[in-house]
């Protein structure tokens, strides 16, 4: 295999690396993005079949842990109560998400101002919004404008139709008095830049054979390579060398045939998501850098931050959509803002979902209890199946320093290279965030005449969101990377990924982890004259 040396070389082909690859590939540098996963074939998604719920459960488990491909790693995240889940592959974790797509509200960026906890982003929302838009475009979104609770979007596509659960959850808000809006998703709703539309195969979970649901495999990388990036397959990148200056040179990593190879590199940009980039970090120890690379203070692998998730759901009379339509239709910015009479500081969004398969019902109502074996077994099966609505808090997770990304002593992926080690606990404010977001559920369901009410608080499963591990900011000794995303210690090596928030917002991140990855590909083109200064 040819290593030459390139221009700028990218570790991670997903939400993130995708972008940036895109973004910088107008330079006509030499630029190359490795990626430790490969190509996934669509004709292969458990969406192309019957069996598509009773795959979820085995290879195609939302937990590398359970999945176990060979192009994963394993996470030890036993000493947590929200699990980490991810996915590896080229378009990352956006083949397996949701695709519910809000962004961080420009209160998001000024917690400390408003509210004195955490830290101030060093860059506002309006530095991002160009970037939203951008994104958007690019993703594909459906939506429908003019949110007044929400920051202003454009989306290019329809909003997803309401269906059957949508009315019964808007109703039920409405008899509240509380906000709700159709969510914005990037699930096509008409045929978009070769995608085709939605048509309802099953859950936007783990992956869309239609190609409707945005994964960057298929939205920006087709133009990324078009435009002469080069994306290199099934090599784990193990660590990133310095040179005598204290520069990165480039990394080492293996190749698909687990070969050991060198790619230097002018400049390195890391993509590897809240976990996988302090991983790396953490792994790359020399002679200047025996903590970590990048790491003089101290803060990579902290203030891990997850979404933890409080979800209520129950039963109604009326059919719902079951696993028909992308499952987050709606959401509700209500409870979104500080109001210290709750008892909590910063605030959730609420996501409502439509319903769920009939094995995943079978399998959840008779560990709740609430589906018994014998003779009332079908009845009752039949007056849950296809009537389940759910109302889940995606509460905001501060920034704490003991919730932490550490390598584990003993753990090792199958090149040798030590797993990462997850430390995390949910701290007192989101406690009762949580608790609150239970109540208001509770009552939205009760409105809706739901009955059979059970909890899932938190969601084990739901550490999509792996945030804050390697922070921004203007202070080398209070953060990572300044306000573009470049290291303080190391001047040509950067992070684009989820690591680099400052604070977690009470919303899903992939649409401001691609806005701020785009944000900083631009600010590098800005400045490529003085990049190294």
């Amino acid at each position: 295999m040819k290593n030459d040396p390139v221009d700028v070389l990218i570790i991670g082909a997903g939400a993130s690396g995708a972008a940036v690859a895109w973004s910088l590939a107008d330079t006509k540098m030499h630029i190359l993005c490795l990626d430790q996963g490969g190509w996934m074939n669509p004709a292969e998604y458990p969406s192309t079949g019957r069996d598509w719920e009773a795959k979820f459960y085995g290879e195609w488990s939302s937990s590398p842990n359970i999945r176990k491909r060979p192009e994963d790693y394993p996470i030890n995240d036993d000493n947590s109560p929200i699990k980490v889940v991810n996915f590896n592959a080229v378009g990352g974790s956006t083949v397996m998400y949701t695709a519910h797509w809000p962004r961080l509200h420009p209160s998001d960026f000024k917690v400390k101002t408003l509210d004195g906890v955490a830290d101030d982003w060093p860059i506002d929302y309006d530095a991002l919004t160009p970037f939203f838009e951008e994104n958007d475009r690019m993703m594909g979104v459906s939506g429908l404008s003019g949110d007044p609770l929400s920051p202003l979007s454009h989306p290019p596509m329809p909003q997803q139709p309401l269906g059957l659960s949508g009315p019964l959850i808007g109703t039920a808000m409405n008899k509240l008095g509380w906000h709700w809006w159709p969510s914005d998703t990037t699930v096509a709703t008409m045929d978009y830049e070769g995608r085709a539309r939605c048509i309802n195969l099953g859950h936007c979970t783990p992956a869309c054979a239609q190609g409707a649901k945005a994964s960057t495999d298929i939205t920006y990388w087709p133009h990324a390579i078009r435009a002469g990036v080069e994306l290199r397959t099934h090599c784990r990148v193990r660590e990133i060398l310095t040179n005598k200056d204290g520069m990165a040179s480039g990394v080492v990593y293996y190749d698909k045939d687990g070969v050991e190879q060198f790619q230097p590199a002018e400049v390195v940009i890391i993509a590897c998501n809240g976990v996988g980039t302090p991983r790396l970090l953490l792994n790359s120890v020399s002679g200047k850098f025996p903590n970590g690379l990048a790491n003089s203070s101290g803060l990579v692998g902290k203030n891990l931050m997850f979404h933890p998730y409080a979800q209520v759901y129950g039963f109604v009379k009326e059919p719902t959509d079951s696993n028909r339509a992308p499952p987050t239709c709606l959401w509700s910015k209500e409870f979104y803002d500080t109001d210290l009479s709750r008892g909590f500081v910063r605030g959730y969004g609420i996501q409502f979902g439509r319903g769920a398969g009939p094995v995943f019902e079978a399998v959840a109502s008779e560990q709740k209890g609430i589906l018994p074996w014998g003779r009332d077994h079908h009845r009752v099966f039949r007056k849950l199946n296809g009537h389940r609505l759910a109302v889940s808090a995606i509460c905001e997770d501060l920034p704490e320093e003991h919730n932490r990304v550490t390598l584990d002593p003993v753990l090792k992926d199958s090149h040798g290279i030590p797993a990462p080690k997850i430390d995390y606990t949910i701290s007192a404010n989101s406690r009762k965030m949580m608790d609150h977001g239970l109540a208001r559920g509770r009552e939205i369901l009760e409105a809706a005449g739901a009955t059979d009410i059970c909890i899932n608080d938190p969601i084990p499963w739901g550490g999509w969101h792996l945030l804050g591990t390697a922070r921004m900011g203007t202070d080398p000794a209070r953060s990572v990377v300044n306000e573009w995303g470049r290291s303080h210690d190391v001047k040509n090596l950067f992070i684009v990924d989820g690591s680099i928030f400052v604070t977690s917002g009470g919303v899903n991140p992939t649409s401001t982890i691609q806005a701020l990855a785009l944000y900083i590909a631009d600010q590098m083109k800005q400045r490529l004259a003085n990049l190294f200064d």
